[in-house]
């Protein structure tokens, strides 16, 4: 088991976070495959070097749902960064016990195509099934350790929904 001073000392993972909207104004969401298999989440994923976050949120975005750059339009980007604490027995577990978390940054797409254009059965998947939910269900949705995030999010985004 990790000491609390070993995990401080660890750097936080860059990751962006998508929250796609429909025209109905509900989120994207979706259940994962492994760990946390009741805890539905919106898309995210890491950043390559060199890459863009914003061509990352698009490149994670495709990756999990299907989702290609031609049915979003990017609304907004969240001024910060938002990070968060994995709890400590997952540390060691996920990318080989180097980073205590992850700092996300977040963007909000309008999704302009139809459901028929979402397929979570991707080269990699990772999610076994999806749905929209209202807004205001997402902190709920999420597993708990991440659901100041989403509240952060809703925050930042709260203009635009």
């Amino acid at each position: 088991m990790m000491l609390q001073t070993d995990i401080e000392n660890l750097p936080y993972r860059a990751n962006v976070g998508v929250m796609v909207l429909n025209k109905s104004g509900d989120v994207f969401v979706a259940q994962r495959l492994e760990h946390y298999a009741n805890a539905w989440q919106m898309p995210q994923g890491g950043i390559d070097p060199g890459e863009d976050p914003a061509e990352a949120a698009l490149r994670e975005l495709e990756e999990e749902t299907g989702i290609g750059s031609s049915k979003v339009v990017i609304v907004a980007e969240a001024q910060d960064w938002i990070p968060y604490e994995l709890p400590a027995d997952l540390i060691p577990k996920l990318w080989n016990g180097k980073y205590r978390g992850q700092k996300q940054k977040w963007f909000l797409m309008r999704f302009l195509g139809e459901d028929t254009d979402i397929d979570i059965e991707t080269e990699e998947p990772e999610f076994s099934a999806w749905k929209w939910i209202a807004p205001s269900a997402l902190p709920d949705a999420i597993v708990p350790f991440k659901r100041d995030v989403y509240v952060a999010v809703l925050e930042a985004f709260q203009s635009h929904l």
